[in-house]
């Protein structure tokens, strides 16, 4: 199609490492579709990272709706991990931004690659379902060995056992162990034995 703005993003391991063979590449893919174009950077950032100033910028210019097309290499340069691929793939689908890979030879601009975007769709709801699952059931077999499933309920404290709480905190015990002996949760030991803390709000 004549007339899309692209965004190019390239990325290269090491700062010794140069992107120039991926921009001529996309650059000269862009030119033949008849796309305008403005390149992403990221040199010496591994896929492993998730500080990448130059796919954070062109995100940011994705919401902001700059261009209309993705153009990368390979998928691998862009995402780090399929999870992020699948998240991109989504957000980009959901802004009507298209995704051309040339590597792989995917192109979702063309009606044979929108089938891209379903199976990428389609992956990514199943692994959210297969995580929801892995959560269930891990709930299930706590309940049946007995475990407490979900945040403990907060127990109400006699004055005697505020006294103490704040006598140990005095003393210099940790907010930490306070909550692991009196069985509460950190934000209440630290409540109890502060300085201002309510006595009467927290009796049983």
């Amino acid at each position: 199609m004549k007339g899309k703005r692209a965004a190019i993003y390239v990325r290269v391991s090491t700062a010794e490492q140069e992107t120039d063979l991926q921009e001529t590449e996309l650059r000269e893919y862009c030119d033949n579709r008849g796309w305008s174009c403005t390149i992403y950077r990221d040199k010496g950032q591994s896929g492993a990272k998730n500080d990448r100033p130059a796919l954070n910028a062109l995100l940011g210019d994705m919401r902001k709706r700059k261009f209309d097309v993705v153009v990368v290499w390979a998928l691998d340069r862009l995402a780090r991990s399929l999870k992020q691929l699948l998240s991109i793939a989504e957000e980009c689908q959901s802004l009507s931004v298209d995704l051309v890979s040339l590597k792989q030879n995917v192109d979702t601009t063309l009606p044979a690659g929108k089938l891209t975007f379903s199976v990428l769709g389609a992956v990514a709801e199943f692994e959210r379902e297969m995580l929801r699952e892995r959560v269930r059931s891990g709930m299930a077999q706590a309940k049946r060995a007995g475990k407490r499933v979900g945040r403990p309920a907060l127990r109400k404290f006699h004055s005697s056992d505020i006294e103490r709480m704040k006598a140990l905190r005095a003393k210099g015990t940790s907010v930490r162990k306070l909550a692991a002996d009196f069985q509460t949760t950190q934000w209440m030991a630290s409540k109890l034995t502060s300085p201002d803390a309510s006595v009467s709000a927290s009796l049983g």
